[in-house]
Order: structure tokens, then C-alpha cells, then sequence
């Protein structure tokens, strides 16, 4: 959430354990992160962090789609069964994936598409997000409290022009936080 809304993440409680994938296919993530989610010191945090991650279960560690996860132990056998032809691991396919949700505020989603929709309603944000983003790239350093009016001018003028990133782009090199920083 914080690279998509600029919403900075909360350190866990201490003491918590990794949710560590169920690379068997025994369980799915969202099986294992709402066995985690019943602590009550993590579920008001996981109920901010897991939608994204729920969404994006559509896609494998390698950025391919997927309908279903890999597995390793039981499931059905995969098209390319064969990971690499020169080593002996393979793997089947596991339960399918789910990759609806919903956000902290109840809206629902039925995918990553649903998703993106969700976020991209939200535009004054998604703007002010990529210009801090991009202004921290940019200039190689963080984005600090007293850059906050020049990043609102920044958003402001290019909502102003239509909003498009081109746009966003040319008002922050044309800014004070590019030109004297």
C-alpha cells in the first residue's frame, strides 16, 4: 500500500512469526494469513495489507498469470510439469486461486482488475502518491513534511491539465523540489 497509495506500513507487534508459503499446496496463502489473522494484535493490520496481496494471488512469483497455485505434493498434473528438464523437480497444479477481497473501507473486488479499478477511482491520490514517488527517485532523497505544499501545487497543476503522468512528470521537473533540491 505504500507503493500504490502512500499509505507507510506498520511495524508487527513483536514476536510474530513470518507467514511462510505452503509450498506442498496443502494450504493456500489466504488459508494461512486468516489462521494468522485470528490474533487480534494482527488482524487490524492484515485487514489494511491483504487486500493488494489477495489481488495480485493471480499472478505467480514471476509476474505470469495463474488460475492456480503450483504445488509440489498433491493436485492435478500441470501442462509443464517439468520446472527444468535437466533436474528431477516438478509440480502439479493446487487449489485455485482466489483472488477477490475486499478493501478497508468494505468495498468489494473480484480480481486484480476489480482491484485496479478500486484504486484508480481514487485519482487526487494516486497522483500525489506517484509524484512523492517519483520525486524521491528523481532527486535521491525522501520526501519530507516541508515538501508537501510544492507536491500538492505538483498535483494540483497537472489535475488542472487532465491528470495524465506525462504531465505529472513535467510539473515536478518544472518544480522547486527538482530545481533546488
Amino acid at each position: 500500500m505504500a507503493r500504490l497509495l502512500g499509505q507507510p506500513p506498520e511495524p508487527p507487534p513483536p514476536n510474530v512469526p513470518a507467514v511462510e508459503p505452503d509450498v506442498r499446496g496443502a494450504v493456500t496463502i489466504r488459508e494461512q494469513l486468516e489462521k494468522h489473522r485470528s490474533f487480534p494484535g494482527c488482524a487490524s493490520c492484515h485487514a489494511k495489507i491483504d487486500p493488494p496481496g489477495f489481488a495480485l494471488e493471480s499472478f505467480d512469483v514471476i509476474g505470469g498469470q495463474r488460475a492456480r497455485y503450483r504445488s509440489l505434493g498433491t493436485g492435478d498434473p500441470a501442462p509443464r510439469g517439468s520446472i527444468d528438464p535437466f533436474i528431477s523437480i516438478g509440480f502439479k497444479l493446487g487449489p485455485p486461486v482466489d483472488a477477490s477481497g475486499s478493501m478497508p473501507d468494505g468495498r468489494p473486488f473480484s480480481g486484480v482488475l476489480d482491484f485496479e479499478r478500486l484504486l484508480a477511482a481514487d485519482r487526487p491520490r494516486l497522483l500525489k502518491n506517484l509524484a512523492e514517488q517519483l520525486a524521491r527517485y528523481s532527486t535521491g532523497r525522501d520526501v519530507t513534511f516541508g515538501d508537501r505544499d510544492e507536491i500538492s501545487r505538483v498535483v494540483e497543476r497537472t489535475q488542472a491539465q487532465g491528470g495524465g503522468i506525462r504531465t505529472l512528470m513535467h510539473e515536478l521537473v518544472a518544480s522547486s523540489l527538482f530545481q533546488t533540491h
